[in-house]
């Protein structure tokens, strides 16, 4: 029999953020997640914190995030030949979601990119960065800067509270609007703030130096609308927000169209090109994708999970669900996957093969729950 403290000295060493020691004195139960040692859930559970998160205000670690930033000359223009998104038409302090595609169109990552003076600040999924800066660093120009912002963490405090919460520790956040950045001092430390995150509701992300979050996290989690919120009810929030995860409902055999996420391709993207993959793309736009990634609503209370085959009546198999489990403020299972066109209009019936079993379901709109993201 193996030793297992055999195992734990010759395993792999996670990484941990700056929040590492909090999260174990919140009692967080830790998992391996992209690299890192990151909370699933505190002593509330996950079905606590996805309502608390709905009904006032949580906060989320998302140190393991990505962040980039890119410097240099003509270095938007450039940056822009990668993506699909019209990055030059971004104003300063405005910030536009797109994707890395590789040359069939398929999606390499999906990222936040925000307009700071000449250059840009990414965020990029924790499973991609290495990757993503590879392929930044391998494309743009010699002159273009390519720095990873190791010394950096992020804060995500989401949900309806949220901007009550920060009002009282920046001025005038409130009215910052969706999708916008502002540079503030925090302890007279520089911080960037977004208007921006991944739960379907109002709220904001935080990006400060490392040695300072802790601190920050530890006034926010004093204010009393809010929860430390983990892994497990980030994932389910994004579910019923509709909203893709990296490696499950988009990756490198995915397109945009196929992935619903066509409104990704800037007006002048669709007409120019330019970008990787944009002959497949831009055909998928004109005639239609094959598949399609759409909402599904299983009969019943039994969930269907990743990987779960998705048929017609018949029996014929049309797709897979790509992500899947229980909705808490749906009050009932959710999934999202691709169904070959055909299924994929609204109100079609379609069964989920569980254990060798059809269980009735019906193809729905996305989101599950309307966002609430600020307007002003």
């Amino acid at each position: 029999m193996t030793n297992p403290a055999t195992i734990a000295a010759t395993a792999a060493p996670f990484e941990r953020t700056a929040l590492y020691p909090l999260h174990c004195e919140l009692g967080a139960k830790m998992v391996a997640f992209a690299g890192y040692e990151m909370p699933v859930h505190y002593a509330a559970g996950i079905l606590a914190e996805h309502l608390h998160t709905r009904s006032q205000a949580g906060l989320f670690d998302v140190s393991h995030m990505g962040q980039i930033r890119l410097g240099g000359a003509g270095v938007v223009t450039t940056f822009e030949a990668l993506v699909p998104g019209d990055l030059e038409a971004l104003a300063p302090l405005r910030m536009r979601y797109t994707l890395f595609l590789n040359e069939a169109g398929g999606i390499l990552d999906d990222l936040m990119a925000t307009r700071i003076g000449d250059g840009l600040l990414l965020v990029v999924n924790a499973a991609r960065k290495e990757a993503d800066l590879a392929h930044l660093r391998g494309r743009l120009p010699q002159a273009a800067t390519v720095e990873p912002l190791l010394d950096r963490a992020l804060l995500a405090l989401q949900g309806p509270a949220a901007a009550t919460v920060l009002s009282r520790y920046i001025a005038g956040v409130g009215r910052l609007g969706f999708m916008t950045a502002a540079e503030v001092e925090l302890d007279g430390r520089k911080c960037l703030v977004t208007r921006s995150g991944y739960t379907g509701e109002d709220g904001f992300e935080i990006s400060l130096p490392a040695n300072a979050a802790e601190g920050f996290a530890r006034r926010l989690l004093a204010e009393p609308e809010v929860l430390p919120i983990g892994l497990g009810a980030r994932d389910s929030l994004r579910l019923e927000a509709g909203l893709c995860l990296y490696g499950h409902d988009i990756d490198e055999t995915t397109t945009p169209i196929e992935a619903d996420l066509a409104w990704t391709i800037g007006k002048r993207r669709r007409v120019e090109g330019g970008f990787p993959g944009a002959a497949t793309v831009l055909r998928q736009l004109r005639e239609g994708p094959a598949r399609k990634r759409v909402g599904i609503r299983p009969e019943g209370r039994a969930p269907a999970r990743e990987d779960t085959e998705i048929a017609d009546p018949q029996g014929n198999p049309i797709g897979r669900v790509t992500s899947g489990g229980f909705g808490p403020s749906v009050g009932g299972p959710v999934a999202m996957g691709y169904v070959d066109r055909d299924h994929a209009a609204e109100g079609t019936a379609v069964e989920l093969i569980v254990r060798g079993v059809p269980r009735p379901a019906r193809v729905v709109r996305l989101p599950f729950i309307p966002a609430r993201y600020y307007r002003g």
